[in-house]
């Protein structure tokens, strides 16, 4: 592995109209959020609406980890409080026959260090998918697919489709229903297999102390690793996917790793595309903390209350020694806050931050 990169201004570039791209996102967003809550009565997130797993657990920092891994939230070891959330991509409430990308947030309580500017409380979160680069290589490319998206959005049955094919990037399938036709969008979709046996992956880069990386979280207890790839039905299961994991965490106890990959080489592994996987041959994932989720009920009316209205995921909720960089996690500060906000306002539930004072230090 080469010496990583510290962290350098220049390794970010920003366009001149970066804060018109944002602006439109956010309306665009908003669109997407109008047209849900009409079907539902009830405002869901413009992007990952549908959670599978809602759980509570426990991040501990490894000890004895080098220098350039032991930074920010790692630098020393300790245990912390930690929410996570499984969902699927889509800014809709979809049956899970219809197959689409999964994602991971994970929410870590009573981090220290300078926040984030507008970063309430103590918290640092992580919110990841299970591929390793994203779908389009910046802000203003993805922005191009959504902007087709909300062109049928007075189509409901139509938006439902594109709305899943969109947020995967499949811009063809857009541009097959472009005119609002009903024309029925062919959707390959994710593999039916288990969520629990996933790796999730930041896909953007953000800072990591004085250095530069990528993050991952990768199922390492043995009833979690028996999950990757295992086939798993949900074929007249609308909820197939959270019955399975409410089946898992019933009786079992869920360890995860998170691993840390760390720039080493400027030209491979750009912070400004992150359509681009970077090459774990040059740099490998190396674990730096483990999650561990004890059994439990994953999905309850009180657990959706607190923990799916009442809490909203963001990479930019966090210290400064993560600060979310690139396109992509720029254009997130300005859209995430607005799904929380436009949530809020039509819920009528306030969503905040957890707090604890202090960690417990190994």
């Amino acid at each position: 592995m080469q010496a990583p990169i510290r962290f350098d201004p220049s390794l970010e570039s920003v366009p001149p109209d970066e804060e018109e791209v944002q602006a439109e996102m956010v309306r665009v967003f908003e669109t997407i959020q109008a047209t849900t809550l009409k079907d539902y009565g009830h405002a869901v997130r413009g992007v990952h609406a549908k959670s599978h797993g809602l759980l509570t657990g426990r991040l501990t920092v490894l000890p004895d980890l080098p220098v350039p891994l032991a930074q920010g939230l790692f630098a020393a070891p300790g245990t912390y409080d930690a929410v996570l959330r499984l969902s699927t991509n889509p800014g809709d409430i979809l049956d899970d026959s219809v197959s689409t990308p999964r994602g991971l947030a994970v929410k870590v309580i009573g981090v220290p260090g300078e926040r984030l500017p507008g970063a309430e409380g103590d918290t640092q979160d992580f919110v990841m998918a299970n591929a390793p680069a994203f779908t389009a290589p910046d802000a203003k490319t993805f922005l191009r697919s959504l902007k087709l998206l909300a062109a049928t959005t007075d189509t409901p049955q139509v938006f439902k489709k594109v709305l899943s094919a969109a947020l995967r990037g499949v811009e063809s399938a857009l541009e097959a229903v472009g005119s609002k036709s009903a024309t029925i969008v062919s959707l390959g979709g994710h593999p039916e297999t288990h969520i629990l046996g996933e790796t999730f992956y930041s896909q953007a880069a953000l800072r990591w102390g004085d250095y530069v990386a990528k993050v991952a979280v990768a199922p390492v207890s043995p009833a979690l690793t028996a999950l990757t790839g295992a086939a798993l039905s949900v074929n007249g299961k609308p909820n197939g996917l959270r019955e399975a994991v409410s089946d898992f965490f019933a009786a079992h106890e869920g360890v995860w790793e998170l691993r840390a990959q760390l720039l080493t080489d400027r030209d491979a592994m750009p912070v400004e595309d992150a359509s681009i996987p970077w090459p774990e041959e040059r740099s490998p994932y190396v674990p730096v903390a483990r999650i561990t989720v004890a059994p439990q009920e994953s999905w309850s009316e009180d657990k959706v209350r607190r923990l799916d209205d009442g809490l909203a995921f963001s990479p930019w909720h966090g210290i400064a020694a993560h600060r979310p960089l690139g396109s992509v996690m720029r254009v997130r500060r300005a859209v995430y806050r607005s799904s929380a906000g436009f949530r809020a306002r039509h819920n009528g539930c306030p969503i905040q931050e957890p707090t604890r004072q202090e960690p417990t230090r190994a």
